[in-house]
């Protein structure tokens, strides 16, 4: 019941994150009073500050952890229902949106080994074969990378289609392409070099440039452009 909660406007002044970030804006908050503004109240025994603070404690103060916390989790914790789990997760699910998207666009792409160590650490271990784009923009900054499709250890299948709608919804006006192969092996095989003439000549007819194509293993990578492919 409503009586049984501490709310917000029942703190002593100092304890108000919301007036806090009114007058003192949103860089003097705390993580814990961040999150005591999602959740808007605690219970009978502790504030909300204190029921984040005791959130927080449970990840080491890792807000990259308590973004990797299930529904059920934040629930376990008294004080959380599911509402304010959601909160949560919503509130943590956008910060890691936006961080995703500030270090895209910081990023200019000047050489295939930038390429490679962008993507690397996302396929370059894995023991399937996944389909990515880069997209660009007129000064070659990374607009977005999308996972286009995963396959089985033998291949994967690719969207002509899919590549360049998304191209045009984001404004591109050129991609790189990047697949991984799980065996190591680092020649491009003839489906390979099929994909990259069929989205080459699709991205002539829109004026999208299709600038390279890297096949991905764990320490290595090979590029279409470099070695004169196109």
């Amino acid at each position: 019941m409503e009586n049984n909660h501490f709310s917000i406007k029942q703190w002593a002044e100092d304890d108000k994150p919301r007036e806090k970030l009114i007058l003192k804006g949103k860089n003097a908050l705390s993580d814990a009073e961040l999150i005591a503004i999602l959740i808007g109240s605690g219970s009978r025994s502790e504030t909300a500050v204190e029921l984040s603070k005791r959130i927080l404690q449970s990840v080491g103060g890792n807000l990259n952890a308590l973004g990797k916390l299930s529904l059920n989790q934040l629930m376990q914790f008294k004080g959380i229902g599911e509402a304010k789990a959601i909160s949560i997760i919503a509130a943590l699910e956008l910060g890691r949106r936006r961080r995703a998207e500030d270090a895209l666009e910081l990023i200019k792409v000047t050489s295939s080994k930038l390429v490679f160590e962008i993507m690397q650490p996302i396929i370059g271990e894995l023991s399937h074969e996944e389909f990515w784009i880069l997209y660009l923009n007129n000064s070659n900054k990374i607009l977005a990378k999308r996972q286009l499709s995963i396959g089985g250890i033998t291949g994967t299948m690719v969207d002509v289609r899919l590549v360049f709608k998304n191209a045009l919804e984001l404004g591109a006006v050129a991609i790189i392409l990047c697949h991984n192969h799980p065996s190591g092996a680092l020649s491009p095989s003839e489906a390979d070099k099929q994909i990259t003439k069929k989205l080459k000549i699709a991205g002539d007819h829109l004026e999208i440039k299709v600038l390279d194509h890297l096949i991905v293993t764990e320490n290595n990578y090979f590029s279409f452009a470099d070695e004169g492919i196109f």
